[in-house]
């Protein structure tokens, strides 16, 4: 199973969920790869690996050609690898558009290694660049994460649209896993509001599973975990654990894992 976290939108949970669902897969039993798709490297900081220790990054594997199994780094997870984000992947778009099929080196970068996993993902950038498009090219599906506030079916639909005029000239179909309801604060009378409105006009499209806001899944980024290594029976880590489930319950519905 190859899974991207995108939407359009920063500041929606892409990273904290793709950590912690890689977490949740690898205690799980499963072998796990995440992909730091992100020039900030947060996914990378998130799980304690210093994003400028001069170690080959997914800049070196996509722009200058560093095979995918030099740049593999190891984490404190048992069962979960890690590829680096780096600022140079920043600067790097105009560099990946000249080369061949520029959509789809990341597929072919993991080829060589995608045998070692049950589970690969990707967190990308926000938005629709050029390495965003990789992850989705590479991807048998998606998750995308929204924050249920009033401007929160304008970034879906933007995502949809911008998302469905690029699948008709890419070679790339990943079926949308589901909308993951995020950083959900049922203290207000909007956000609720916004939660129905949301799983009223999507349904089925839309996870069972929310993650609340949490204070422990704020901090434990800081400290380079992952919210089970930090506050393993918190709110934040309980919600984690049923998405982890209600994803894999999809992934194998869908024939994808």
């Amino acid at each position: 199973m190859i899974l991207s976290l995108v939407n359009v939108k920063g500041g929606v949970g892409k990273t904290t969920t793709a950590v912690n669902l890689a977490a949740t897969f690898a205690a799980s039993d499963l072998r796990v790869l995440l992909v730091d798709l992100d020039p900030q490297g947060s996914a990378s900081f998130s799980l304690g690996i210093d994003r400028d220790d001069g170690e080959a990054s997914m800049a070196d594997v996509l722009v200058d050609g560093v095979p995918a199994r030099e740049a593999l780094r190891p984490t404190e997870i048992e069962g979960l690898d890690l590829l680096t984000g780096s600022m140079e992947l920043a600067g790097s778009e105009l560099g990946l558009a000249r080369k061949r099929d520029p959509h789809l080196l990341l597929r072919r970068a993991l080829q060589p290694v995608r045998r070692r996993y049950d589970a690969i993902v990707i967190d990308c950038p926000p938005g629709l660049s050029i390495l965003t498009i990789n992850g989705l090219a590479a991807s048998a599906a998606y998750i995308l994460p929204v924050v249920p506030h009033d401007l929160a079916h304008e970034a879906l639909d933007r995502f949809f649209g911008g998302w469905e005029r690029l699948e008709r000239s890419l070679r790339a179909k990943p079926r949308l896993l589901g909308i993951l309801l995020n950083m959900v604060d049922k203290r207000t009378h909007l956000t609720t509001a916004m939660v129905d409105q949301i799983r009223q006009s999507y349904g089925r499209r839309v996870f069972r599973a929310e993650i609340p806001i949490n204070v422990r899944l704020a901090e434990a980024p800081a400290y380079g975990m992952s919210i089970f290594q930090y506050e393993r029976w918190s709110t934040g880590a309980q919600a984690y654990r049923l998405l982890g489930a209600e994803v894999l319950r999809r992934a194998r519905t869908a024939g994808i894992l």
